[in-house]
């Protein structure tokens, strides 16, 4: 299921409360959708990392001074007489799939029972595990029988354009998303067999938050070491494209006679920085220059363009272009 489809199915379950597991490889963004939901749903959110967790976490049987042992739960769980945790929120426990089979019991128990040791879960709340896949490698138990059969299951699926309008909400850099535009493949192109995979993950944390950190000469070591040797190997050399691009300015100031690139890298490397450099006042000049560019390639400038700045789908220049390419976007 897509992230966006995912999403919206999220934002529907939630007022029936119904458990959900998401399922998939490593670095796809589960996590990350699932805070986002209760952040547009304005609710409570909690995240426990079950991995790091034991069962006593949950509760431990304590004297409470009237020669019986009663247990005392953990600060983070929301039962029903905390009045200092909100009334609606999501609960979730994040790489739930690598826990042993004990904690999976004490989870089962809060999915159906909506309880912690006899403490009920607040009603307005839902729970929400993430996890890898026992093919991923990445650590993952077999999900007990009786606590799959208490939740449904949605696998993620990274689509290319879902990926590209988060990274443009969260300012990826603009070449990181022209590279990934050109190279959809290595978006997530996860094998349990390599050491080292490229993920949504790991082109966000490992490249883009990196370029302009480390020094040029470490640039490809540091690359390698997030994406892997052969998807490293070709980001840096888009990079090196992007840096010896035509002055994006230039083009903005005369685009009816700067040249126009004919190699797809090159293309799409200078669709994002032109994306990157457009504004109200600038928009109409761009729009000249990607009207020169083949087809598809306008479309990726424009589109990206009016995805990073909204207003810019309301500008003149925009609502001409559109009407000139109705037939590549349409």
């Amino acid at each position: 299921m897509r992230a966006t489809l995912l999403k919206d199915t999220l934002r529907k379950l939630f007022p029936t409360k119904r458990t959900v597991a998401i399922e998939g490889s490593p670095g796809g963004g589960k996590t990350t959708i699932v805070q986002q939901v209760a952040q547009e749903l304005g609710v409570g959110y909690i995240e426990k990392h079950m991995p790091t967790m034991l069962v006593e976490d949950f509760g431990i049987l304590y004297p409470n001074g009237d020669d019986m042992l009663h247990y005392k739960l953990p600060d983070w769980f929301p039962s029903e007489d905390r009045t200092d945790i909100s009334d609606e929120g999501i609960l979730c426990f994040d790489d739930r799939n690598q826990a042993n089979a004990d904690l999976q019991k004490v989870l089962a128990n809060i999915c159906q029972a909506r309880n912690l040791h006899g403490k009920a879960l607040k009603k307005g709340w839902m729970v929400v595990s993430t996890g890898n896949r026992q093919s991923d490698r990445a650590g993952a138990n077999r999900v007990l029988s009786h606590l799959r059969n208490r939740e449904t299951v949605f696998e993620l699926e990274t689509h290319l354009d879902d990926w590209t309008t988060w990274a443009i909400d969260n300012a990826v850099k603009p070449v990181v998303i022209s590279f990934i535009r050109f190279r959809t493949a290595l978006l997530h192109d996860f094998d349990p067999q390599r050491d080292v995979n490229p993920s949504p993950r790991s082109w966000v944390e490992g490249i883009s938050d990196m370029i302009g950190v480390v020094p040029p000469s470490a640039e490809y070591e540091t690359f390698k070491g997030a994406v892997g040797e052969g998807a490293g190997a070709e980001f840096m050399g888009f990079l090196q494209i992007e840096r010896k691009l035509p002055n994006p300015d230039a083009i903005i100031k005369a685009p009816t006679t700067s040249d126009v690139p004919t190699d797809p890298a090159t293309l799409y490397a200078l669709c994002g920085a032109l994306a990157d450099r457009a504004t109200a006042d600038n928009f109409d000049k761009v729009v000249v220059y990607a009207e020169r560019m083949p087809a598809e390639f306008s479309v990726l400038c424009v589109s990206y363009a009016s995805r990073k700045n909204v207003d810019l789908a309301s500008h003149q220049a925009f609502t001409k272009w559109a009407i000139n390419h109705q037939d590549v976007l349409f």
